[in-house]
């Protein structure tokens, strides 16, 4: 509590009880301290300011035990939090009535009373009659006293999600920000409407702003404050539940934290959280009082890390002068993490010191700290989400992590929910598929193999060639009511729906339509396929590049799509705000599902996973979950084009030459010229000039970039669409090809569709369960709400349906 530091040195320095201290007035006691010191009585307006804030601190005590409020220091900067694990979410007089408190705090009124105890230390350290010890565990450093409740509390959403089938109920825990203070009504009519809502609207920005652009320092302090905004709240109504659950020591009357790997799971999705590590350990140390080892045991039990890329870039790193400044405490923890992570590492072995600096958390050199490698250490396992993508792991990014623990690495294949992906979004061929094999699949998707028996059912091909048509058809009415585009059912749908980046190569699928666009008007007699071509995705805030493709995308799709010569042959689009509910729109419509990263960028991917589980063919590179899918589906089924993994790898030993491709390639070099020369920007012929450089000039290249006022090198290697160019129109002829003959295109949606049980998110959680959180899931359903339910206090008052918006208690 905020009387915590003056407690202490009242009850040993002026014999005052404990007890005592708990009843007897604040202002008293620091009264008594400047008497003492100043031989005179404080001024009446201090005292009277003083018992102010004592019948403030009293209200906060009442709030504290009537309504779970908590106030403390949290960790070793000074800085006091108030927050609390239920919804603050109240109209701002209702709020006011009902905590007094938050009318008179917006003033910061306690800030004269931590001056004047500052003050009072000082003299008291000034004339020894403390020590240091005694002064620095009394007063925060003033410079670092931030009341926190002033800024923002933690605002708890739970969103319920029901089980399928099972008469369960999750809930998913959400968090938003929320400014102390609603809002500054004298301030508003005092006609200072800006600062009236500054505060406010700077303290819920922490959860307003999706993805901030951290091209710039502002950008990233606000995400490194959004990430341990989440992390912080989330532990901390974790540990509150796990307090909750009374599991008490043997020797003692405490809650054995020994027992907190056995009940809580921790995964990280990247490094987004990596914060996990280093919060926990500050709440099992500062908060829970346990010994350091002790503590980093639990949490390594306790966190495991899933990566989700092979780009170095992508992992997070932050400059160490930000991360000291925003997480003073928890750069102590990291660094004593890395220390103890650092003598493993010498002792395997000694006198590589080169190792060392490698595979340090801190990177001195560069002024960063390196999340990835805070994941890996503080954690007990590590896996990649496909094949490929964990043997990448291993002998790439984490290659030294793997050689000091390779017990600790493993793969988990990514996997998607038949519910959604297929009953929910595509009920046509759900019903048709449940009309031959029954509808186990819904919750066993191996079950799908049973199709390939009605390979050679004729009317069964009609039958799914027909649904796919019907999905086509609404695919159809959405673009036109939705994005005011036309579009022609009776095309091949090629889509490319996924994040816009580089690596995933979004410019080799437009290189391809520039090309069919200049065969098309050069010879209009030529018999191709008419195509449909269909774009959605975002970029990065900050991601120039990307935003750049986006742009020739729309550009190349209004010359394409605008020519009347061209007509419904064909037509590209990119639609807008791409996200889930428009993905259970366009996922059963595709004919042609486009996987083409580079080989060895992409983890794993889900949407062809989606597209293949909704009867679509993929043309794909050997990368991410595309190798698993070739393995499961056969190499006839699939149109895998491009290089290896190791075929990339020793061209880039051999060093990539864009250039030696442009001047092979006639119809490549044209298509470039032509967004070179403004042929799709005539308004502005040199607006793609960067894309053109970027596949002309930019290979494989070290740069120097400066962070936090360090300069250093960072290896730049280009996405060789040039070379995988050619391969990639041959693929595509084999595609035509193939559409042309509906029935033999049919017979391999369906054998897509049959081998497409591997990739259920239910065989991913099972493996997750098994090998990593160490539970044992159960199929069993649960019983009614109206029955008992054994081993659950169940209050049925307690719940209400989902369509009313209600909330289920934790029990």
């Amino acid at each position: 509590m905020i009387l915590y530091k003056f407690q202490s040195d009242l009850h040993y320095r002026h014999s005052i009880p404990h007890k005592a201290l708990k009843n007897k007035h604040f202002s008293d006691s620091l009264e008594m301290i400047f008497i003492e010191r100043y031989a005179s009585s404080l001024p009446y307006l201090d005292i009277y300011r003083i018992r102010n804030d004592m019948k403030l601190i009293q209200s906060i005590q009442r709030k504290i035990r009537k309504t779970h409020y908590i106030i403390r220091i949290t960790d070793k900067t000074g800085v006091f939090h108030i927050g609390s694990a239920i919804d603050y979410e109240r109209t701002v007089k209702e709020y006011q009535m009902k905590t007094n408190v938050y009318i008179e705090l917006s003033s910061n009124p306690l800030m004269d009373t931590f001056y004047k105890v500052i003050h009072a230390s000082n003299d008291l350290r000034r004339k020894r009659q403390i020590t240091q010890w005694q002064y620095t565990k009394m007063i925060p450093d003033k410079n670092k006293i931030e009341l926190a409740y002033l800024y923002f509390i933690p605002k708890p959403h739970k969103l319920i999600i029901p089980g399928y089938n099972n008469n369960t109920v999750n809930t998913l825990r959400l968090w938003s920000a929320k400014a102390r203070g609603e809002f500054n009504f004298q301030l508003f009519n005092a006609g200072d409407y800006i600062r009236a809502v500054a505060e406010e609207s700077l303290t819920e920005n922490i959860t307003r702003v999706l993805y901030p652009n951290d091209n710039f320092d502002k950008g990233k302090i606000l995400r490194l404050k959004q990430e341990y905004f989440l992390v912080s709240a989330s532990l901390q109504d974790i540990i509150r539940r796990f307090k909750n659950s009374k599991l008490f020591s043997n020797t003692n009357n405490k809650i054995d934290f020994k027992l907190f790997p056995e009940k809580v799971a921790l995964q990280l999705n990247d490094t987004h959280p990596t914060l996990t590590i280093a919060e926990l350990m500050r709440l099992l140390i500062d908060e829970e009082n346990l010994e350091w080892n002790q503590a980093f045991d639990i949490t390594t039990k306790s966190v495991a890390y899933t990566n989700h890329t092979l780009l170095p870039e992508a992992l997070e790193r932050w400059p160490i002068e930000m991360f000291k400044n925003l997480l003073p405490r928890h750069f102590e923890i990291i660094t004593d993490i890395n220390s103890h992570h650092l003598d493993l590492v010498r002792k395997k072995w000694p006198g590589d010191e080169e190792r060392v600096k490698r595979m340090s958390i801190i990177q001195d050199e560069q002024q960063i700290v390196h999340m990835g490698y805070l994941s890996v250490v503080g954690s007990h396992v590590v896996n990649g989400v496909a094949q490929l993508h964990s043997n990448l792991l291993k002998s790439t990014i984490f290659k030294d992590f793997y050689e000091l623990n390779p017990e600790k690495f493993q793969n988990k294949t990514n996997g998607i929910t038949p519910r959604r992906w297929l009953l929910s979004c595509n009920p046509d061929l759900s019903e048709l598929i449940a009309s031959k094999i029954g509808d186990d699949w819904i919750t066993d998707l191996s079950e799908l193999s049973k199709l390939r028996d009605y390979i050679d059912d004729e009317q069964f091909i009609r039958d799914l060639q027909q649904v796919k048509f019907e999905n086509k058809k609404r695919l159809v009415k959405v673009l036109e009511k939705d994005f005011k585009i036309k579009a022609n059912a009776d095309t091949i749908f090629d889509v490319q729906v996924k994040r816009i980046h580089e690596y995933k190569r979004q410019l080799l699928n437009c290189l391809h339509i520039i090309t069919l666009y200049n065969r098309i008007k050069d010879n209009p007699d030529i018999d191709t396929v008419p195509r449909t071509v269909i774009f959605g995705g975002k970029a990065a805030p900050g991601y120039q590049t990307a935003k750049l493709i986006i742009k020739l995308i729309c550009n190349v799709a209004r010359t394409v799509s605008n020519d009347s010569a061209i007509g419904d042959r064909l037509k590209v689009m990119f639609l807008e705000n791409y996200r889930v509910s428009l993905a259970e729109k366009i996922i059963p419509a595709v004919d042609l599902s486009e996987q083409i990263s580079l080989a060895g960028l992409e983890a794993s991917g889900t949407g062809n996973m989606k597209m293949m589980l909704n009867g679509a063919l993929t043309i794909g590179t050997y990368d991410g979950a595309n190798v698993e899918m070739d393995e499961e589906v056969g190499r006839d089924n699939i149109f895998i084009f491009g290089m290896t993994v190791e075929e990339v790898h020793a061209l880039r030993e051999k060093g990539y030459n864009s250039k030696e491709y442009y001047e092979r390639e006639p119809e490549l070099k044209r298509a470039l010229d032509q967004i070179r020369d403004g042929f799709f920007s005539p308004e502005d012929p040199n607006l793609f000039a960067d894309i053109i450089k970027s596949l002309l000039e930019s290979n494989d290249r070290q740069v120097k970039r400066l962070l936090s006022n360090k300069i250093f090198l960072i290896l730049f290697y280009s996405y060789m669409l040039l070379a995988d160019y050619a391969e990639y129109l041959k693929a595509q002829e084999r595609v035509e090809q193939l559409y042309k003959n509906q029935t033999e295109w049919t017979k391999k949606c369906l054998l897509n569709i049959a081998a497409a049980g591997k990739f259920s998110s239910d065989r991913a959680i099972r493996e997750y369960a098994k090998d990593i959180w160490n539970v044992k899931p159960s199929i069993q359903k649960l019983p009614e709400p109206h029955h008992s339910r054994p081993g659950i206090k169940h209050e049925i008052e307690k719940i209400e349906m989902a369509q009313f918006g209600a909330q289920r208690e934790d029990y």
